[in-house]
């Protein structure tokens, strides 16, 4: 009985002896920035980095789970100097290499600032963490993406950071499920978002502005929802849906002042438009490429800067680029198969309503209300252009041009 107690008792203490405590690690206690993160357990913990300018020519490592790193807000200035185009900080389990399974869970940071330079990479890259939550981070002057998360597939989150002046991407998502992106601010990234090969992103009241790209592009995703967004004067296309895109909602956007256009469904099925606002959208508010079918376009406003009596905010003399008073409609590209366009306001267009460059096949275009359309169109050309050759039901719309529709 007694050699079964000593036994018993040996074996508590060597579990013990193996099992430590998560620690709270005071950085300002280490040599380095390094050697404070490599001083936490596997077991994790918290590190606390105080406020200050930190400059990192190597990129800072997170190897352990259930780890948590807080600056003191803006004043935590972490600056990568590396001119070789590595990030400044890298989240990954150690083993990936050696086992493409590895995984690390519950990794968060919050509350600090990343600056890079044109030759560094990107402010945060992590790869295999399961439950990432960013939040409360500035990521500014990166040469890569602000953001990079990669087979992050369980839960990622980023919520309440700033991301600008990145030369690539502010934030790109790859082979990642259930993405939580909210109430984030975006600016002169080159794109703010890309999300690809992934699952059921969930993008809500972001501010995105003056991107030298496009806003949002998504790829290979399905069960999505993007709304509440603000997206303003991207230089070419404010979302993008691409490369077998299926079941995703677009709702209640504001989608103003974009050199090249609006939503462009390139490739995307079974997807829904409504409650979105266009105005200055230059070449189209909303393209459907032939590779888009089953789509619905409903409720949405499409308009000018008209600020009501006989008023337009941006008159026609003021010839900026991105000043000039410019509204479009919807552009069905030759091929399109399977469209709902109902419900719709379209007003103070330099185009038509809605126009197709080929056959329409199986659309419905009804109830629209269409004033004061085709500024820029030759006269009596029609607001409501659609081929309907191929199962085509146009009518009860509200149409003010007295042209009659092909």
């Amino acid at each position: 009985m007694k050699i079964q107690l000593l036994s018993l008792f040996c074996l508590s203490a060597i579990l013990n002896a193996q099992t430590v405590a998560p620690v709270t690690v005071d950085a300002s206690k280490h040599p380095n920035l390094q050697a404070a993160l490599d001083a936490v357990p596997e077991s994790g913990g918290l590190v606390m980095i105080p406020p200050g300018n930190y400059e990192i020519t190597e990129p800072l490592r997170v190897k352990t789970a259930e780890t948590r790193i807080t600056g003191g807000g803006a004043a935590t200035h972490i600056i990568n100097k590396s001119e070789n185009g590595t990030p400044a900080f890298i989240l990954r389990p150690a083993n990936l290499d050696q086992d493409a399974k590895a995984r690390l869970w519950r990794v968060q940071m919050a509350d600090l600032r990343i600056s890079g330079n044109e030759k560094s990479g990107d402010g945060i890259f992590a790869e295999g963490i399961q439950e990432i939550y960013l939040e409360g981070m500035s990521v500014d002057h990166h040469g890569g993406h602000g953001i990079h998360m990669k087979d992050c597939f369980e839960d990622p989150r980023i919520a309440d950071c700033i991301i600008t002046y990145n030369k690539k991407r502010g934030i790109e998502i790859i082979n990642c499920h259930d993405i939580v992106v909210n109430a984030n601010h975006f600016e002169e990234n080159q794109d703010a978002l890309f999300c690809g090969d992934s699952f059921n992103l969930c993008m809500n009241g972001n501010n995105i502005d003056d991107h030298l790209g496009h806003g949002i592009i998504i790829e290979n995703t399905y069960g999505s929802v993007v709304s509440g967004n603000m997206i303003e004067e991207c230089n070419e296309t404010a979302i993008i849906l691409d490369r077998d895109c299926y079941g995703i909602t677009l709702s209640a956007n504001v989608i103003a002042h974009h050199l090249e256009g609006g939503i462009d469904l390139r490739d995307a099925c079974g997807c829904t438009l409504s409650a979105n606002t266009f105005t200055i959208a230059h070449k189209f508010s909303v393209r459907v490429a032939k590779d888009s079918e089953r789509n619905t376009i409903s409720a949405n406003t499409f308009c000018n800067t008209y600020i009501g009596a006989g008023k337009d905010k941006r008159p026609k003399e003021d010839k900026t680029p991105m000043g000039i008073d410019e509204g479009t409609g919807v552009l069905l590209e030759d091929g399109v198969n399977g469209l709902m366009i109902n419900g719709n306001t379209f007003t103070g267009l330099s185009t038509a309503a809605v126009w197709s460059t080929g056959e329409v096949r199986n659309a419905v275009v009804t109830s629209n209300l269409c004033m004061d359309c085709g500024r820029k169109l030759a006269k009596k050309s029609a607001w409501l252009a659609v081929n309907r050759k191929n199962s085509v039901i146009l009518r009860d719309n509200l149409d003010e041009n007295p042209v009659t529709d092909p």
